[in-house]
């Protein structure tokens, strides 16, 4: 198995000011210890602006001005999965403002393409653990996702334990905690360009494709608690479905 010699992370955002920077900062201090300790791995953020009306561009332009590791890409889709597909697209066709990148189009078999959210904060090992396992041949790394306890409902946030048990080998597939190579990515068509569960139908063609998934709590990600909804059917508005259940149902 080829070595990974890129990491590539994608945030899409969507009006996300005020979570912004911490996910940011989470990600540039995984990205350091990555090269910390695989100096020659070359990282790069691309930051995906769909249809900010907030701060969220001055957020994100700040960090960019700080790390020449962030790319900003504005877009305006309205649509997690397609942001996601445009930040990969970027990188994978090889246009880039820096030129000394510019045109480069890299071996997909060691580009690994590291998917989180902009609500959420992932874990100094994020990425260290992720080339790791793609070094053991893992074509794709599916991580668990744990709500922010901050400001979150106490009933809420045990029912949602009592649905989503954090371990080895789970069962559950997050795009805010989501790693897979290139050449897997490109071969399983990519996210769809659809407004939610685009994490679940990528995973779902890679598994049909025969590809090594592992399923790991290793590089576990804390993301928003809240249940006002950024995408129809997604991470906010399950919280809130999970809220609305009857008591009985986790009952144990």
């Amino acid at each position: 198995m080829d070595r990974i010699a890129q990491v590539a992370v994608v945030i899409p955002v969507h009006n996300e000011e005020h979570h912004l920077a911490r996910a940011l900062a989470a990600v540039c201090a995984a990205a350091d210890a990555l090269q910390h300790s695989q100096p020659d791995t070359e990282v790069t953020v691309v930051v995906v602006l769909d249809a900010c009306t907030d701060g969220s561009g001055s957020v994100a332009a700040r960090f960019a001005a700080a790390d020449r590791r962030i790319t900003l890409l504005p877009v305006a889709f309205r649509s997690v999965g397609r942001s996601r597909r445009a930040g990969i697209n970027l990188l994978l066709a090889g246009r880039w403002p820096d030129r000394a990148r510019a045109g480069r189009v890299l071996a997909t078999e060691r580009v690994w393409l590291a998917n989180t959210d902009a609500d959420s904060w992932v874990p100094e090992n994020w990425l260290l653990r992720q080339v790791e396992l793609a070094g053991r041949g893992a074509d794709a790394v599916l991580g668990t996702v744990e709500p922010d306890p901050a400001g979150m409902d106490g009933e809420l946030l045990r029912r949602w334990h009592v649905r989503h048990p954090l371990g080895e080998d789970h069962p559950h597939v997050y795009g805010a905690n989501f790693g897979v190579r290139a050449s897997a990515y490109i071969r399983a068509g990519g996210f769809p360009r659809q407004r939610s569960h685009e994490d679940r139908a990528l995973a779902a063609q890679l598994r049909r494709h025969g590809y090594r998934i592992t399923s790991t709590d290793a590089v576990r990600v804390v993301t928003s608690g809240r249940t006002e909804a950024r995408a129809p059917q997604g991470f906010g508005a399950y919280l809130l479905s999970l809220g609305m259940e009857s008591a009985v149902a986790f009952e144990r």
